[in-house]
């Protein structure tokens, strides 16, 4: 197919085509940025939700009992399940979608694994192009789940309306750490598993610390049981109230507002790094490694040299 042919059926929310869009803009295809540009005009309807928290907090299982809810409220889902990365074949490793495989024959659910490919904030750069593909397909919820790498997984804030934080109750013994990460980006706080001892002390903690904040929103922090079930119902209205708040204050606006920002400058910085590093920059450093090693000199000397250099050849 070409890109016309791409961009009318993703409209007319093809599921084969969504697939293979998405394996185009991972793989960064001829078209990945043509297609984008098309379906420019028809993005911005759709709900962002963020998953996140550490490893093992039962995100994939929160995603998919989530992703029931809002099919019985009659939405169509898109969810993006972001997998460790493959050493092997650079590929996702595909854990959460074999979780939520119980999904996988309900046509207004559509899943896709996606790899970190070096990601260091938990979700892959690709995974927000691929929630706008979702988004012009008619999904009206995009649920984002990030890889869960502890505090570090800030990068979900930038693609999502609202950003759940996943715990358990043995994440108590190390919630001083988390202020300055997790602790900062949560609209809504899970603590999962809670049928585990430490479930009640955390749930206080965390109400405690939050009420700290002093940022005038009341910020709910919900005991689940996600894999019976527990909690669910409840999680879901928080993050329904949550968009009602947003919304009606202007804040969606704005945080919607921020996210673009940020992605024309990712988008920027991603070109400079393309247009940086090519074949000669890249041998020439290759050439001075062993050199540089030895003599210990300063790797923001070479830096400086090469940026020197880069902005000689730009004159």
């Amino acid at each position: 197919m070409n890109v016309n042919d791409l961009v009318k059926k993703i409209l007319e929310g093809d599921a084969r085509t969504l697939a293979r869009v998405m394996s185009i803009l991972e793989n960064e295809d001829p078209g990945a940025e043509e297609i984008l540009e098309r379906l420019s005009s028809h993005i911005g309807r759709a709900y962002r939700i963020g998953i996140t928290g550490p490893p093992g907090a039962g995100k994939s299982t929160l995603s998919g009992k989530l992703a029931e809810q809002l099919r019985a409220d009659g939405k169509r889902v898109g969810i993006i399940a972001v997998d460790p990365t493959s050493p092997f074949s650079g590929g996702a490793l595909l854990g959460d979608r074999i979780r939520m495989s119980h999904l996988s024959s309900d046509s207004g659910v559509f899943m896709r694994s996606m790899a970190t490919r070096g990601s260091t904030g938990g979700l892959s750069i690709k995974a927000e192009e691929c929630g706008d593909v979702l988004d012009a397909a008619g999904f009206d919820v995009v649920i984002f789940e990030t890889v869960g790498v502890g505090q570090n997984e800030l990068d979900v804030i930038q693609v999502a309306d609202t950003v759940v934080v996943v715990l358990v109750p043995e994440s108590g013994d190390g919630i001083q750490t988390m202020k300055a990460g997790l602790m900062e980006i949560g609209d809504i706080f899970l603590i999962n598993k809670s049928d585990r001892e430490g479930a009640e002390s955390l749930k206080k903690e965390l109400v405690q610390m939050l009420q700290m904040k002093k940022s005038g929103k009341e910020i709910p922090v919900i005991t689940t049981i996600a894999s019976q079930g527990v909690g669910i119902p409840e999680a879901y209205q928080a993050i329904v109230n949550h968009r009602n708040i947003i919304e009606k204050s202007g804040e969606l606006h704005t945080r919607r507002i921020n996210r673009f920002r940020q992605r024309i400058r990712n988008i920027v910085l991603r070109w400079f790094e393309k247009e940086f590093w090519n074949e000669h920059r890249q041998s020439w450093l290759d050439q001075h490694l062993q050199e540089i090693a030895t003599n210990h000199i300063s790797p923001y000397k070479i830096a400086h040299q090469l940026i020197n250099a880069y902005r000689k050849e730009q004159k």
